[in-house]
């Protein structure tokens, strides 16, 4: 297992970094290709459904593994 990789997004017109582990990312890309999304839609989707008290890193990772058990998120 690798240490995260800072990944470059575009939120709502801000450039932001994530902190995630390939795992996750490669993960996080697969659902945005089956949904047919940018992963920055998908990643404006997911901030703006965190809340505060939740990092976006973490909410992406608390996303893809709600995909994986089939819960919804958030």
């Amino acid at each position: 297992m690798q240490r995260p990789q800072k990944r470059s997004l575009t939120l709502d017109g801000h450039r932001t970094s994530v902190s995630l582990e390939n795992e996750f990312w490669r993960e996080f890309l697969h659902i945005a290709r089956e949904r047919g999304q940018a992963i920055n839609a998908l990643a404006v989707e997911i901030d703006h459904a965190r809340g505060t008290d939740v990092g976006l890193a973490s909410a992406i990772r608390l996303f893809v593994l709600a995909q994986a058990l089939g819960r919804p998120f958030p």
